[in-house]
């Protein structure tokens, strides 16, 4: 079992930073596919960004890194849009790849609550 509770979420102007952090309890994550996951209101769940177990940091669109001796998984997210407003769900799976079912939320066994990302102006 792992729990995830997430924090770093706000109002932000377009073209400007967060960073989102997911703290993981219950187990240590080192060997855990983790994800993040934005959540909007109408539209299905989007698959922000991934990692696999064997991975530090995977840079994209934002950035996923993580830290294993703080059991955390982080998302760096650099000139935000509006588009991107929405609730962002980090997820956890001890089994699954990234590059075959890192984007399917219903992959993955474990979520936290979310955290509330604005962007506006």
């Amino acid at each position: 079992q792992v729990q995830l509770v997430e924090s770093g979420g706000g109002l932000v102007q377009p073209g400007g930073s967060l960073r989102l952090s997911c703290v993981a309890s219950g187990n240590a994550i080192d060997y855990y596919t983790l994800a993040w996951f934005r959540q909007t209101p109408g539209k299905e769940r989007f698959g922000v960004a991934c990692i696999n177990p064997s991975s530090d940091s995977v840079k994209g669109r934002f950035t996923i890194s993580r830290d294993n001796a703080k059991n955390t998984v982080f998302l760096q997210m650099n000139s935000l849009k509006p588009e991107d407003t929405g609730v962002y769900i980090c997820a956890a799976n001890s089994w699954l790849v990234c590059e075959e079912k890192g984007a399917q939320f219903d992959a993955f066994d474990y979520f936290g609550q979310g955290t509330q990302v604005t962007v506006a102006s």
